[in-house]
């Protein structure tokens, strides 16, 4: 049995080892076991506008320049230089012909190939000159980019599975493309990476911790039934992706009311697609979801707006947390501000929600010194169900499972619950179109 997890099917309760979020071993061996053999989201094709536009990312614990080459390829390149290993981009973004490392004053494309070498006589002419070097592997789904820092991995289709289907729910809600705004979010938790992941589609928690937003959310409404929360499903997408996703009525929980023009603009749009997609899937579409990508990426779709959040493990009690913000580039400006407006008033680190979210998290984090007292962690909500609601905590189980299997080689079954209905298992008329 794990020393990680206790997963006893036969109470049934599901425990987490405290220890997971202290111990700089288990951290370690993180980066080892998960982060050098997962696929792990980079960004997102969009950001990348023109030829040699360019950001730098911090990727796995490594620091990487995410690039559009000159001929309009996406590239990504290990942020060192060949040389002698200074950092090649000091910028967070940029558009460069030629990436110039200062130290030593080499040059490379943004294709990665050597094009200068200052004093290049002193080599020899029989010298190889070094090229940029890549990571083992680097795929993207529908303009969602990752890397592979394993070459033996399976391919990124294989890897997301169930995932894939709630990237294309959020991808099909634009006709010209989703695009990643301008702008980001930046903050950090002194807190483990994973109570974030949890945190991320754990809707247990909404209404406690976040009672001053849903006081706002009554106001501009006239009332909040919290009933509504129990129109979701907690679902296992395989390989330790998972989501909280919700029906119909839960759609409009979240987020002050859209404006009367908004509403009809994002109901026309929508409307538009079912002669192509159908109409099990448009319904779909307008739902909410939080999903999680294992490890580290999550993807939130609701009428607010859709968030990406990347999460970066630091240190076993230190994270830092990067969001952006994805739309369909042809929505109107009223609905856009308010889109805008929503995205920044609930998950904007000076906002209504996220500060809330860090305070719990990081009293976690300082309570977990007791770890000798009260060694585990309880997240056994809903196994007893035949229908885990999103409040429930299913999705946190299949990605702890996931987890626990890549550190320790422990493979447990999926959890046995009743089958999903047509309002989270509607298909989509035609089949997705998967290129880059």
């Amino acid at each position: 049995m794990s020393e990680y997890v206790i997963d006893d099917r036969q109470m049934p309760r599901f425990r987490v080892h405290r220890k997971t979020m202290i111990d700089p071993e288990i951290f370690a061996k993180e980066r080892s076991e998960i982060f050098d053999h997962s696929w792990l989201y980079v960004g997102h094709e969009t950001e990348l506008k023109k030829p040699n536009d360019f950001k730098t990312r911090s990727v796995g614990g490594r620091p990487l320049i995410f690039t559009r080459d000159a001929k309009g390829q996406i590239q990504v390149w290990l942020n060192s230089c060949p040389h002698r290993g200074a950092t090649i981009c000091r910028e967070p973004a940029g558009n460069a012909r030629f990436l110039t490392c200062f130290y030593h004053g080499w040059s490379f494309s943004t294709a990665g190939k050597t094009v200068s070498i200052p004093g290049d006589d002193g080599y020899g002419p029989d010298f190889e000159r070094p090229s940029l070097v890549a990571p083992a592997r680097i795929d993207s789904y529908r303009g969602f980019v990752f890397v592979s820092f394993d070459p033996d991995i399976v391919d990124l289709r294989t890897y997301l599975g169930g995932a894939a289907e709630y990237l294309d729910l959020v991808c099909d809600q634009s006709a010209e493309g989703m695009q990643v705004l301008d702008g980001t979010h930046e903050y950090s938790v002194r807190a483990n990476w994973k109570l974030l992941v949890e945190n991320s589609y754990d809707a247990y928690h909404a209404v406690t911790t976040h009672q001053r937003y849903f006081e706002m959310v009554v106001a501009a409404r006239g009332g909040f039934d919290a009933s509504g929360l129990m129109d979701s499903r907690g679902i296992d997408l395989g390989n330790g992706h998972s989501v909280a996703a919700g029906g119909a009525s839960t759609a409009s929980l979240f987020g002050r009311p859209l404006s009367a023009e908004g509403q009809a603009e994002r109901d026309q749009r929508f409307e538009k697609f079912r002669a192509e997609l159908g109409d099990a899937w448009v319904d779909r579409m307008a739902n909410a979801r939080n999903l999680v990508i294992f490890p580290n990426l999550v993807v939130i779709d609701l009428v607010m707006g859709v968030l990406i959040r990347k999460i970066d493990p630091i240190a076993p009690d230190y994270m830092e947390v990067t969001s952006w913000e994805l739309a369909p580039p042809e929505e109107g400006d009223e609905l856009r501000k308010q889109r805008l407006d929503n995205f920044l008033t609930f998950w904007g680190p000076g906002g209504l929600a996220t500060p809330d979210d860090v305070e719990a998290l990081e009293s976690c984090q300082r309570s977990f010194a007791g770890v000798k007292e009260l060694p585990w962690s309880d997240i056994s909500r809903g196994m007893h169900k035949p229908i885990p609601f999103s409040s429930d905590e299913l999705q946190m189980r299949a990605w702890w499972r996931r987890w626990n299997e890549l550190m320790t080689g422990e493979k447990q079954p999926e959890e046995i619950h009743e089958p999903l209905n047509e309002t989270y298992a509607g298909r989509r008329k035609t089949p997705a179109v998967t290129e880059a």
